[in-house]
């Protein structure tokens, strides 16, 4: 057991999360007694108590209490990748230069572990390495049964000023869905403010946000402002749409939650939309029945932001999941010549 430990943070740890620091410098530290030492306050940042997902600066001072021996059983090891998920990964790279990777996150696929999940880009990182001397980082995320684009960071460097970009709101991000029924009007903006309702399950599995009108976000303990942008691109008669969205900001579940409050739910998503083809006294429900897809129908399509170090323009799109190319298909909706964002004429 290591004493006490005190720790000058290098250019390396530049945007890193805490529990993934931990993880990569202590691989005999659980993630589960990460957040323990955290909850109790073992662990300080600059003096402070800090929570397991905080993003790290280069020369602040990390304090840790002592610690099990790095030659002492692991509990928890990373997982070995297999040869069929490190050409999976590989094959979803769209473009990378020396500081940003950029990815084409195939639906089903988490982004990172928690929750029982043991599959992840995060996991799988050391597959697309290539020829940086670390893996890349995760700078934001996508839920696990989204597709399209995902960025990340291949030095601490890029993390710090990705992550300052999209907290910032200096990137922009278009999704694609397919929801039930005709979005009235064809074009919009909801403010719904979110609140986060605790799960049933292990550690809270199961959790959802939920709903709040924006006149009661300042009154609703833990409720968040959200705002969310619409528009529809094309219609199946008042059965379905094909809408393009953007989040302004950046919550959980947002656009999902934005969509169902409407009455106009994402196909495919049983969370927020319900299972049944038909929802009644809840507007439709999240699925069309037919040829078309149980999988949630939601891809981000395009990302634009801005290089992390020369701060040239770059954006990125990324073709339909096979699922969703399939419905798009069974409508007849054609996807060449479609603007890139959609919502730049009404800026």
């Amino acid at each position: 057991m290591s004493g006490v430990q005190t720790i000058t943070l290098d250019a390396e740890a530049e945007g890193q999360r805490l529990d993934r620091w931990i993880r990569k410098s202590f691989p005999q530290i659980t993630q589960g007694r990460i957040e323990k030492m955290c909850r109790k306050g073992e662990v300080r940042l600059d003096g402070g108590r800090v929570k397991s997902n905080s993003r790290l600066a280069e020369g602040q001072v990390l304090r840790l209490p002592p610690l099990p021996d790095a030659n002492a059983p692991a509990v928890h090891t990373r997982p070995q990748i297999s040869d069929a998920d490190a050409q999976m990964i590989r094959d979803a790279v769209m473009w990378k230069d020396e500081h940003v990777i950029v990815l084409n996150k195939p639906a089903g696929l988490a982004v990172q572990g928690g929750s029982g999940q043991t599959r992840h880009i995060d996991g799988m990182a050391d597959a697309i390495r290539f020829d940086a001397d670390t893996p890349p980082r995760l700078v934001h995320r996508l839920d696990r049964d989204t597709s399209g684009v995902l960025i990340m960071a291949r030095t601490g460097r890029a993390a710090a000023a990705l992550a300052r970009g999209f907290q910032a709101r200096r990137t922009r991000k278009i999704y694609w869905a397919v929801v039930a029924g005709m979005p009235n009007p064809r074009a919009g903006t909801i403010h719904y403010g979110l609140v986060k309702s605790g799960g049933h399950g292990p550690n809270g599995a199961g959790e959802k946000m939920i709903a709040v009108h924006p006149n009661q976000v300042n009154t609703t303990e833990g409720a968040k402002r959200a705002v969310s942008d619409y528009m529809v691109m094309e219609g199946a008669g008042q059965r379905a749409a094909w809408v393009a969205l953007s989040p302004i900001t950046g919550r959980t579940h947002q656009l999902r939650v934005h969509m169902a409050e409407i009455g106009h739910p994402i196909i495919g998503d049983g969370k927020y939309g319900g299972n049944s083809q038909t929802n009644e006294g809840d507007g439709w429900g999240a699925q069309l029945g037919g040829a078309i897809s149980r999988k949630l129908h939601l891809h981000a399509r395009s990302v634009f932001i801005q290089h992390p170090v020369d701060g040239s323009a770059l954006s990125f799109t990324a073709p339909l999941s096979e699922h969703m190319a399939r419905t798009w298909d069974t409508f007849g909706w054609e996807t060449k010549g479609v603007a890139g964002d959609p919502f730049e004429e009404l800026e």
